[in-house]
């Protein structure tokens, strides 16, 4: 082989190698939704993600649980508040809700594409509408432990697209348009549904960072000029796949402390799990309201 030739492969190589990466990724997601059929139970229509120490009571379930491992073709571990059981549930007659109870970070060492393999399936399968929550640090001074926020957009700083590489035209457009990632009329849904049940919900934007690492007070004032109103490690990599796919998506944080430099005692795992139960009761009512409001889907 000629020097040429050797430093034509080695450019071309590590091309050839994530093509081969996303053949085996599609091929993954067509095994998942055989064995999920396998199942016998129905194909939803709504997918919800449940955010660390928020995998609440959603209504009686009609399949599972099941562990999420059993659909994922790779192997997986659970992150504490997060228990990796999957169920369905039937809000209302015929909208079958795939309930994840937890979901995969990218700081756990997952790439982007497994990071939002429990969602694309759930696209794949049939869902039209993605329901997410989260637990985020304040990044606003008046933020309280306990408070939800309706998400209207997102910040992806976590250096990762689980859209890089030629993924299938079918699953959507090579270069998707954001403007309207979290739907509008599942937002005004979901406002008027607080309204009514008399619970506190503001709006604004989740500014997605990589972890696992909380923010220092510096990359706290940085995430605040940026635009940023609540900080956490996780949905942004979601939302991207799941509006990619013609999904259309909602989110409620749930601020589970004052980000670093805001308050004076150091940021702690088990300060927003215990946040997340004292929220868990709102959460539970909001999230029932608009999974069995009649426009959802």
């Amino acid at each position: 082989m000629s020097e040429t030739e050797d430093l034509e492969g080695l450019v071309h190589r590590p091309v050839e190698e994530a093509s081969a990466g996303l053949e085996s990724l599609i091929e993954q997601h067509k095994s998942a939704v055989e064995r999920f059929d396998l199942l016998g139970w129905p194909r939803p229509q709504v997918a919800v993600v449940s955010g660390s120490g928020l995998a609440v009571d959603l209504g009686e379930r009609t399949n599972g649980p099941l562990q999420l491992e059993f659909l994922l073709p790779f192997e997986s571990h659970a992150v504490e508040g997060h228990p990796h059981a999957v169920e369905m549930l039937e809000p209302v007659p015929g909208r079958p809700v795939l309930y994840y109870k937890g979901r995969l970070h990218s700081y756990q060492g997952y790439s982007a594409h497994e990071t939002v393999f429990p969602v694309r399936l759930a696209a794949l399968l049939g869902a039209k509408v993605l329901v997410m929550t989260n637990a985020t640090g304040g990044l606003q001074p008046h933020h309280r432990p306990g408070d939800l926020v309706l998400i209207q957009d997102h910040l992806n700083l976590t250096g990762l697209n689980p859209l890089r590489g030629q993924l299938p035209p079918e699953w959507g457009p090579r270069f998707p348009d954001m403007g309207a990632a979290y739907d509008p009329r599942l937002r005004e849904i979901t406002r008027q549904a607080a309204a009514d049940l008399g619970i506190p919900l503001t709006e604004g934007v989740y500014a997605g960072v990589a972890g696992p690492s909380y923010e220092t007070p510096a990359e706290v004032r940085m995430l605040r000029m940026l635009g940023g109103d609540v900080a956490g490690m996780s949905t942004v990599l979601e939302i991207i796949a799941a509006h990619h796919l013609g999904m259309r998506c909602l989110c409620v944080s749930m601020v589970s402390n004052p980000a670093a430099g805001l308050s004076e005692t150091p940021v702690t795992h088990e300060e927003v799990l215990a946040a997340a139960q004292a929220a868990a009761g709102n959460l539970r009512r909001l999230l029932g309201a608009v999974l069995s409001h009649p426009e959802l889907v």
